[in-house]
């Protein structure tokens, strides 16, 4: 099967409407989200192929086929990050500058900061006394690279 555009989310959904569907859901990696092509297959071993247009990408819970009683559902696999708790805006404010020189891609949930796991960060962390915890996490959002360049 080919899908070239997603025909909804699964948030969109009442429970109603859900309940009325068999589920399959194809498991992506994080950071693949932000791509436009790929080729999985489902958890219950059926082929897809995703091309989306320029510009599209998938989210969690994006239906990619809807019929005859069947759905076909996006989801991420856990990921293993760092998920930082600053203590103060003075801390926020050191751990945020340290991890913008190395442009590490970092997401916000509530008041922390989460990042991919990297034991150089780690240690930055601990070195800092910065409050932090390493965990299997399910994320919502791929890690994105802000474009930037240090000769403009």
């Amino acid at each position: 099967m080919i899908v070239e555009q997603v025909v909804g989310n699964i948030e969109d959904l009442t429970e109603e409407e859900l309940g009325k569907y068999h589920v399959e859901r194809v498991f992506i990696e994080n950071e693949s989200l932000a791509k436009r092509m790929h080729l999985v297959k489902t958890d219950h071993g059926n082929e897809i192929r995703i091309r989306l247009a320029q510009g599209k990408h998938l989210h969690v819970g994006d239906i990619l086929q809807q019929e005859a009683g069947n759905m076909v559902v996006v989801d991420v696999l856990s990921e293993d990050v760092l998920t930082i708790s600053p203590r103060s805006i003075h801390e926020m404010g050191e751990i945020a500058h340290a991890l913008g020189n190395r442009h590490l891609p970092a997401q916000f949930i509530e008041d922390t900061m989460v990042v991919q796991f990297d034991y150089l960060v780690e240690n930055l962390l601990k070195e800092a006394g910065i409050p932090f915890e390493r965990e299997k996490r399910y994320l919502k959002e791929a890690f994105r690279h802000i474009g930037h360049s240090h000769d403009e």
